[in-house]
């Protein structure tokens, strides 16, 4: 049995976007909620405040914590998120690439740059993420995707804050266009979301968030996946999320075959 339409997997490939109603349930819902309360209580590793101390808000983010948080691994692994992503890249096994936890609380003013994910990693091939929040966002609080840019090329990855290259050198991918200075010139969709509610997105689809200057906050469970043609892609500096120790088990141009990338689909 299917779950999205040919028309909806039609739009994902030709806009590299589509939002996808009601993909957890009420219950899956609350065992987000509660996924995304340990981390803020007991955050990992990998997890970074992404807005400035002077904001009156606060923007916290957390990575790959699958593994260690039940909730997390059931909803990454068993939920509907990972049979869309097959159907929508029409690939016919699907792994779990990596999950992301990210809140926004009322009052943040610090926006994610507009950004594609994909240089960003350490594999290449295609990818899809899930973007599934937890409480109702309102159009002008949610993620912004620019349509179609999910065909390239790939554009220069920087560092959130202060705008470094940390990845690709200075020079050797083109800039993002300034997008806030000419909106209009750019199909932007966004969306008014309910709890359960997800927007898949291609790894290359160039994408940012304002603030969140609301009441409440906006807690976000991003579960990412990996086509069956994405392949390890080492880089000679350290991805977000990172991998460490992965090159000594993965070689170059290898299936994402791992234990850290379990196939989803089929179940």
């Amino acid at each position: 049995m299917t779950l999205v339409d040919e028309q909806t997997v039609e739009d994902y490939r030709r806009d590299g976007v589509v939002c996808v109603r009601g993909l957890l349930d009420p219950d899956e819902v609350e065992w987000a909620r509660e996924a995304v309360a340990d981390v803020l209580e007991a955050p990992g590793p990998l997890a970074q405040v992404a807005s400035g101390a002077d904001d009156p808000g606060f923007f916290i983010e957390d990575f790959r914590r699958w593994r260690d948080l039940p909730a997390i691994g059931d909803l990454a692994l068993h939920s509907r998120a990972g049979q869309v992503a097959a159907e929508l890249m029409r690939s016919p096994t699907v792994r779990l690439f990596h999950d992301h936890v990210l809140v926004k609380e009322g009052g943040t003013t610090q926006r994610t740059p507009w950004h594609q994910d994909q240089p960003y990693y350490n594999v290449d091939g295609r990818g899809v993420s899930a973007w599934i929040p937890v409480d109702p966002v309102p159009e002008g609080g949610c993620l912004e995707l620019v349509a179609a840019t999910h065909r390239g090329p790939w554009l220069m990855p920087r560092t959130f804050l202060d705008g470094e290259a940390r990845w690709f050198p200075e020079g050797s991918l083109q800039e993002l266009p300034d997008i806030e200075a000419d909106r209009a010139a750019y199909d932007i969709r966004r969306f008014e979301m309910e709890p359960g509610d997800a927007i898949f997105f291609d790894f290359l689809t160039v994408h940012g968030a304002p603030g969140f200057p609301f009441a409440g906050r906006r807690r976000v469970l991003s579960l990412r996946y990996l086509s069956a043609e994405a392949r390890h892609a080492p880089r000679h500096w350290r991805t977000s999320p990172p991998f460490d120790g992965l090159v000594d088990e993965l070689d170059d141009g290898a299936s994402m075959d791992h234990p850290l990338f379990p196939v989803v689909w089929p179940a």
